[in-house]
């Protein structure tokens, strides 16, 4: 399996260092193939991301201040971006819906009962 190239710029970002990073990018994806039963896919690759981002959290405030200000929270951004793809996906199978059903509705005939 393969990291994503973002864990050394989420290890700097949150304080930790590069090596945990990728133990905690381990237990995530270790954590979302045990539950979607799967190593690929979407939804494989989007519960790997977000718990890992929650378990980075975690370990950032575990982690030894040394600055003056606090790691930044990164999974509001995580959710945030899925968010907002899921809308044009959304919309896509809604306008679809709803021309399945006009067509339906209007074009096909009417079986006898």
């Amino acid at each position: 399996m393969k990291a994503p190239k973002i864990l050394p710029w989420v290890a700097r970002k949150a304080g930790i260092s590069d090596e945990l990073a990728l133990k905690l990018w381990r237990r995530a994806a270790g954590e979302a193939e045990h539950l979607t039963g799967a190593a690929e896919g979407s939804e494989y690759w989007g519960l790997a991301m977000e718990h890992f981002l929650s378990l980075v959290e975690d370990e950032a405030h575990l982690a030894p201040v040394d600055s003056l200000t606090p790691a930044p929270r990164l999974s509001w951004i995580y959710r945030h971006q899925t968010r907002m793809s899921m809308f044009s996906l959304m919309a896509a199978q809604n306008t679809y819906r709803f021309w399945q059903h006009t067509w339906q509705k209007f074009y096909l005939p009417k079986k006898a009962a």
